[in-house]
This record gives structure tokens, C-alpha cells and sequence, in this order.
């Protein structure tokens, strides 16, 4: 065909070589996209953790109805988390609940930690 000269063994590995430097240069500029994303992916969350109120002390679990007093919790029952129906509450609230014959969570204890047991 026109005179073309074979590539010779050395100029196919030079040929090689800027290829695999050029997929390698892609590849980088891909991994560094991943990790300036992680990276602010990271910094959001702590932002949302320092910007996220502390845990109650005390909870309130209602009803289904939403009206009625079901039980009282410390703040960080698992009883409580799971139930999905708890507000929090401050202290006295906590035990006017337990005085006026709410029933404290058998698993947390609310009675003992108020000190009315």
C-alpha cells in the first residue's frame, strides 16, 4: 500500500505507553471526582450532626389515636425508637405523666431514673 513502513517493536510500545498514560490520566480525574464528592458528601453529614438537637431526656409515648398517654421513657429507650409514637418531654412533664398513673416502659425504667420507684 503506499510505503508504509511497519511499525516497528519499538514504536508500539511508545504507542502503548501513551495510551495507558492517557486512560490512566482519565482514570485518575475520575477517582479525584469520586472523592471531592465523598469528601462534601462528609462534610454535609457532620454539619447535619452539629446542627441536629440533642436526644430528649425524657419521652412520652402516645396512642395511636394520638390522644391518649401510653407510657413514659428515658430518652434513649429503644422501646421508645421503635414505636415511632413518642414526643419528648422535660422532667416534670415525665413525672406528672408517671403520677397521674402512666405507666412507665418496663425496659428503661423512667420511674427509677426520676426517682419516684
Amino acid at each position: 500500500m503506499g510505503g508504509e513502513q511497519p511499525l516497528s517493536r519499538l514504536d508500539a510500545l511508545r504507542f502503548a505507553r501513551r495510551v495507558v498514560e492517557q486512560q490512566a490520566v482519565r482514570q485518575l480525574g475520575l477517582i479525584d471526582r469520586w472523592i471531592a464528592e465523598e469528601e462534601r458528601r462528609e462534610a454535609e453529614r457532620r454539619r447535619g450532626e452539629q446542627r441536629r438537637p440533642a436526644p430528649a431526656d425524657w419521652l412520652i409515648q402516645h396512642g395511636l389515636n394520638r390522644a391518649n398517654v401510653d407510657a413514659v421513657h428515658v430518652g434513649g429507650c429503644w422501646a421508645a425508637k421503635k414505636s415511632g409514637r413518642c414526643r419528648p418531654a422535660t422532667r416534670e412533664q415525665a413525672l406528672d405523666a408517671l403520677r397521674n398513673g402512666v405507666p412507665p416502659c418496663v425496659h428503661c425504667r423512667p420511674d427509677t431514673a426520676c426517682g419516684t420507684d
